[in-house]
């Protein structure tokens, strides 16, 4: 399981004093008003940002960091991720699963065979899709009941029922 959870990208500097827009990747883009520090990914190593300010504009969610006031403190940072750890992460629902767990879970048939690792998660309006890499090709797998049989995190395994139509 993954300590840290990405919530979302720097995509670019939002006006001269050193905040930035980011392209929210939780659910809840407003979680943002409740998290006092960030972890920022600087490429060699996790850096705590503590929030200032938090604004929205259309998809993105601006943020202000304490003591970065100048548009050159953030520029290096455009395009890293920014992260909190599990117990800052927003709680789960039954049958709820944070994607970063999901990635590289190994698939089961409902016999027990192997059918493939999940390579990534689309997430659609109705339900999401999980992306699921086997020997041949990629498959989609609608996370549904009727296919999602079991997924334990622990394990790093799900089994699913493999529907008609699906391969």
């Amino acid at each position: 399981m993954e300590n840290l959870l990405q919530v979302g990208v720097i995509t670019t500097t939002h006006g001269i004093r050193g905040e930035v827009k980011v392209f929210p990747t939780t659910d809840d883009p407003r979680r943002f008003e409740e998290l006092s520090s960030i972890l920022l990914d600087t490429g060699k190593e996790l850096c705590e940002l503590e929030i200032q300010r938090v604004k929205y504009f259309k998809q993105f969610v601006i943020l202000k960091f304490r003591d970065v006031d100048d548009i050159n403190e953030i520029e290096p940072y455009k395009g890293k991720s920014l992260y909190v750890t599990r117990d800052m992460a927003v709680p789960l629902e039954e049958n709820e699963y944070y994607i970063a767990d999901l990635i590289g879970m190994d698939v089961f048939l409902e016999d027990g065979s192997l059918f493939g690792r999940i390579k990534d998660v689309l997430e659609t309006g109705a339900n999401d899709v999980y992306i699921v890499q086997t020997q041949e090709k990629e498959v989609l797998i609608p996370a549904i009941k009727d296919c999602i049989l079991q997924v334990d995190v622990e394990s790093n395994k799900m089994v699913i029922h493999l529907m008609k139509g699906l391969v």
